[in-house]
């Protein structure tokens, strides 16, 4: 039973992270290489606004219908917006590239809503919850490979319409599975009673945030997941480009940062969840940001290096690969952070709760990527990155301070169990 459930949160979360892949790493490649700048490549990020909005109909997705039929509606969506989405001349239809982006975030982002829902309502124990935030993690992130990374590979050879027709029948396959999906047989049903204590509730939202706000911790990890990926977002938004204006050219970065940096970065949550088994949280959080502290000044420093050479290309991929990894870490013991905080709300806004931080933390990461290019252009790539560097630290600061005074110091010494 566990293995099934983990499947089936592993397919959601695969195929969700497949439009942050594609917008993520190829389109920003994509656009360079056609000669935009790097303001307008980052303005993009605008695409990814859906994910900020979600706290907004989280509450209609958590209260009406079933888990199945919105995950099995969104799904089908995506594959009718691929399927349209093939028809496209990339090259002199830009804004219906960016219409059919925007369209898979939506669809995605409420999907999101669905599939952390019926997630917290699987995982049982810590047991499972640690397995079930690494599946969480690692599906998303080896979406965001396949469409990022493996598609960015081949899209000279397959072409734009073909990939994304392959897409429309990975979409396709997964609504099918989902709809008959036996782990979802459990779910209960609302009645009409409760169909109408939702939509009071949808109608006074002011009650909703006052439940969402009063449970405890949530304070500080909002505060927490708006800004622990900052410096980070920044320098890995920033750093590929500088690479393709120095050092590489666009399929090899399709390569090293498309499919092997991320394949760390998998192999880094992976390790997360195992990690999470042997110590406390609070522990690998104070030591993994230390770790990324120093892996961005190492970062920082390959920045004075402008002429190409073979050993410059070895220790960028060195760096992409280490702050991949300890970014794939980092995340599996946010989202773990967040879901322990999410169990101590009340069951009927447990999937809202959620939702809530999870929009707070891509609010973070978006808005600071929206303006690094932007930062990048006005005062240069050495600038940029001691700002990213001073973030970083501030982060880390933020949480040694927690596991000595805050809401991580019992968490320092609790041991797994």
């Amino acid at each position: 039973m566990m293995n099934d459930k983990l499947v089936f949160l592993g397919l959601l979360y695969f195929i969700q992270g497949i439009p942050y892949g594609l917008q993520s790493s190829l389109l920003p490649v994509y656009l360079r290489g056609a000669g935009h700048s790097l303001t307008r490549i980052s303005l993009t990020k605008i695409l990814y606004f859906p994910w900020v909005l979600k706290v907004l109909w989280a509450p209609l997705v958590d209260r009406t219908g079933t888990k199945r039929c919105w995950l099995v509606g969104t799904v089908a969506g995506l594959a009718m917006t691929c399927l349209l989405s093939a028809t496209i001349t990339p090259d002199v239809q830009y804004m219906s590239v960016a219409g059919s982006l925007l369209a898979m975030n939506v669809l995605a982002s409420v999907q999101d809503i669905a599939a952390d829902g019926a997630a917290v309502r699987l995982l049982r124990g810590q047991g499972e919850l640690g397995l079930g935030n690494t599946v969480q993690v690692v599906g998303y992130k080896a979406g965001s490979v396949f469409a990022g990374g493996g598609l960015l590979a081949v899209i000279d050879v397959a072409g734009w319409g073909w990939m994304f027709a392959l897409l429309a029948c990975v979409y396709g396959g997964v609504a099918l599975f989902v709809w008959g999906a036996p782990v979802l047989d459990g779910e209960p049903a609302r009645g009409q009673g409760e169909g109408r204590r939702g939509s009071k509730d949808l109608m006074q939202p002011w009650k909703v945030w006052r439940k969402l706000l009063s449970v405890p911790g949530t304070t500080w990890t909002m505060f927490y997941v708006l800004t622990y990926k900052l410096g980070e977002q920044g320098a890995i938004t920033m750093f590929p480009l500088f690479l393709l204006d120095h050092h590489m050219t666009a399929r090899e970065l399709g390569v090293w940062n498309g499919v092997v940096a991320m394949a760390f970065s998998i192999c880094g949550s992976s390790i997360g969840g195992f990690l999470l088994s042997q110590y406390s949280i609070g522990l690998l959080m104070r030591r993994v940001f230390m770790m990324r502290t120093i892996s961005m000044v190492f970062q920082s420093s390959l920045l004075v290096v402008l002429e190409p050479s073979p050993m410059m290309k070895v220790m960028a991929v060195l760096s992409l690969s280490l702050q991949h990894f300890i970014a794939g870490l980092i995340t599996t013991l946010t989202f773990t952070t967040m879901m322990n905080c999410t169990q101590r709300a009340e069951e009927s806004i447990q999937a809202t709760h959620y939702s809530f931080l999870a929009t707070l933390e891509v609010l973070g990461k978006l808005s600071f990527s929206a303006l690094a290019g932007g930062m990048v252009d006005t005062v240069g790539f050495p600038i940029a990155f001691i700002l990213f560097l001073f973030l970083t630290s501030s982060s880390a600061l933020h949480v040694w301070r927690a596991t000595e005074t805050g809401v991580l110091k019992e968490q320092l010494k609790e041991q797994p169990k």
